[in-house]
């Protein structure tokens, strides 16, 4: 028997695709991982041709016939609003490229996707897609998605709320979120990083007016919990599996 016998037709193929890794892992209706999940690098340049290949290759070897998809920049009705980090044709430490940038603002991909692989595909934001895997339906939650970047995402009583795309806004002494909290500056002073990170979350609570900050992607492991124990809101850390949970409550929420 081959492993996609092992799935049924409530199973679900989630891809979460980060501006480092792409990761994929099968997931029941409930967000339960069915597998240990598996990672790829993000292909660069990373035009959307060049994404959709990689990601049509697995859907189709999967053969799962329903696929959640994270998208690591702005998104909305199955539109790439703006492309995040995929725009920097050799990654976060390179500039923008403004063709690469123009071939992605207006691609419809989730269109591209169910064309090229006959699949039900639904595509959110990334942090979208975590809040999803994180928020329990109680209250204002925040959910900030910890990576190579920063993303954020709002849910009021379990409602999603549309938020800005807070990456590329500038933070502290003239970087942006991403550069303050991202991947980079933690390699490079781990605890300076917890400091800041413990202002960012801190300043989106009270903007948002949050009785729960949830922390997930990558990074959250890193993060130690009491650096959060005198903030007057509880602060949730998910883990990096969050996305991939999320992604079943794209179909049965």
């Amino acid at each position: 028997m081959g492993e996609s016998d092992l799935w049924t037709s409530e199973t679900v193929l989630a891809i979460d695709i980060g501006a480092t890794n792409v990761k994929f892992c099968h997931v029941d209706r409930h967000g339960e991982l069915l597998e240990a999940p598996k990672r790829r690098p993000t292909p660069y340049p990373c035009s959307p041709a060049r994404l959709i290949e990689i990601l049509v290759e697995r859907i189709i070897a999967s053969d799962c016939h329903q696929v959640g998809i994270g998208f690591p920049g702005e998104f909305r009705d199955g539109v790439v609003i703006r492309p995040g980090n995929l725009s920097r044709p050799g990654g976060v430490t390179t500039e923008k490229d403004p063709v690469l940038d123009g071939q992605w603002r207006g691609f419809g991909l989730q269109a591209a996707m169910r064309d090229a692989t006959h699949r039900d595909v639904r595509i959110v934001n990334d942090a979208t897609l975590a809040a999803l895997g994180s928020i329990d339906g109680r209250g204002t939650e925040l959910v900030l998605t910890l990576g190579t970047g920063l993303g954020l995402a709002l849910a009021v009583d379990g409602e999603l709320r549309k938020v800005r795309d807070v990456g590329a806004e500038i933070f502290l002494d003239g970087k942006t979120y991403d550069q303050s909290v991202g991947e980079r500056a933690r390699s490079l002073d781990e605890h300076r990083w917890g400091e800041v990170l413990v202002k960012a979350v801190s300043g989106f609570a009270q903007e948002f007016s949050a009785s729960t900050v949830h922390l997930a992607g990558g990074n959250a492991r890193r993060v130690v919990p009491t650096l959060f124990a005198d903030l007057p809101f509880d602060v949730v850390i998910d883990g990096n599996q969050a996305s991939l949970r999320g992604a079943a409550k794209l179909f049965y929420p």
